[in-house]
């Protein structure tokens, strides 16, 4: 009954001058608001980072080849031919925290469709498993290429909506003919959308072919930084490197380029650019990371003292890193918004400080009937309390009007964040009682008979 009638006289003394409890809670309503913003906004943020991390693979480990370096000069990553379609069958057999993987070859090149051409900016060769890997299991039309077209390195291929749109305005892709680099393939199947990567690329701008498709028919080698189409292909026959090409005795009948071509053979040593692997979840990779580690250095036979001859680069640091900068923007935001928390706080204590000074002969009657100093401290500190929750509340209503006016006019990423809200609240009462607290105080130190001779 003492705290409903304390807050029921706090509220009558506010109810007396509005305007001045209003103009007192704004400077609590402007930071208030500004946190919401900047919360609301840095969640949104974060969440789009995760979503844009997640739609390249959440959970995906990339293991490149080495580097070469001679006299002192590195050659750059993947100067050295060092990982093998084996080493990926090893992976998937060997280490028990990576759920699928995948070798992969890139190349760069003209794709042409009737009178129309494109350049992809990805031409991947791998496995079925490469869209596992990319959380990309959803196909528009058609499906997706299976390990026996890998194995016969058959001319099949998915494109994405990218080229599908520029190469057949409109028609189904699937059942028709492109060619990749004077190789003709046939689409199987269109993926679904997947927009622009957190770099800005577009990821729906792809074909995906068979590695050994991409590897014997279209490259013939590791071209992943080469642009074929600026070579001419116009009167060449892809083709596979000769198993014997110092022999002179035509045993047998020698094939045609065309027939070769047709009918390709393995060759001594297959490397492939990438391997992609995928671990259960984000909690298994570090030790997926270890256990390809371990596995590459035994099949590498890499003594001790060697370094690695590869890199293994997962997407937790690509994420750290991300939200490390992310975090570290809202933060400083944040330090600007809670300047203005603690000018609202001094305004409310010096409005406070006014109030106790108007009211100082209510103070002295109310303790000489039998107030005692805790009553009087009591109430003051609720006023003080009311005040910021006030401006809490509309500062947390026009903060929250204020993100959803940025989604909307500047189509920026927020998300509610009720933990902002939450700790609104709990620095809006905060505040009030730090700042509310020396006017209490001073009011219920008042003497009674001083109070009321007060003028």
């Amino acid at each position: 009954m003492k705290v409903y009638r304390t807050t029921s006289i706090a509220l009558r003394a506010l109810r007396r001058n509005p305007m001045r409890a209003t103009l007192t809670t704004l400077g609590i309503v402007i930071g208030i608001a500004a946190v919401i913003v900047m919360m609301e906004i840095g969640s949104g943020a974060s969440a789009a980072i995760r979503k844009s991390i997640a739609s390249m693979g959440s959970n995906m480990i990339m293991i490149q080849p080495g580097t070469a370096a001679s006299g002192g000069v590195s050659f750059g990553a993947g100067s050295v031919m060092t990982l093998t379609p084996q080493d990926c069958d090893a992976i998937i057999q060997q280490c028990p925290d990576v759920h699928a993987a995948a070798p992969a070859v890139t190349a760069r090149t003209q794709v042409v469709y009737g009178n129309k051409n494109w350049v992809p900016f990805f031409v991947v060769g791998s496995t079925p498993d490469y869209l596992k890997i990319r959380n990309w299991t959803e196909l528009d039309q058609g499906d997706m290429f299976t390990n026996r077209d890998v194995r016969n390195a058959n001319k099949v291929c998915v494109i994405g909506q990218t080229l599908a749109r520029e190469l057949f305005e409109g028609a189904s892709p699937v059942g028709k003919e492109i060619r990749i680099k004077n190789v003709s393939f046939k689409v199987v199947g269109v993926l679904s959308l997947k927009g622009a990567n957190m770099m800005g690329m577009d990821q729906d701008d792809i074909i995906v072919a068979p590695w050994t498709a991409i590897k014997f028919r279209v490259s013939g080698t590791s071209l992943g930084n080469v642009n074929q189409s600026a070579s001419s292909t116009s009167s060449t026959v892809n083709t596979l490197k000769n198993l014997y090409p110092s022999s002179q005795l035509n045993l047998y009948p020698v094939p045609s380029a065309t027939q070769a071509a047709d009918t390709p053979q393995p060759i001594r040593f297959v490397n492939v650019d990438v391997i992609l692997a995928m671990s259960d979840s984000t909690e298994n990779i570090p030790a997926a990371v270890k256990q390809i580690n371990v596995l590459l250095r035994e099949r590498h036979h890499l003594r001790p003292e060697e370094p690695d001859d590869f890199s293994v680069r997962d997407m937790t640091e690509m994420i750290k890193t991300f939200t490390t900068a992310t975090s570290l923007m809202t933060n400083l935001l944040l330090a600007v918004a809670l300047v203005s928390l603690i000018v609202g706080g001094v305004g409310i204590m010096n409005i406070m400080l006014v109030s106790v000074t108007e009211r100082t002969r209510e103070i002295g009657l109310r303790m000489s009937v039998g107030a005692r100093a805790r009553d009087i401290l009591r109430q003051f500190l609720v006023e003080a309390v009311v005040l910021c929750l006030m401006g809490g509340a509309l500062g947390i209503t026009i903060g929250h009007g204020g993100a959803l006016l940025v989604r909307y006019f500047k189509h920026w990423p927020v998300e509610t964040s009720p933990a902002a809200i939450i700790a609104a609240v709990l620095v809006s009462v905060s505040v009030g009682i730090i700042f509310g607290f020396y006017p209490a105080w001073k009011a219920s130190r008042l003497d009674p008979i001083e109070a009321l001779r007060y003028e």
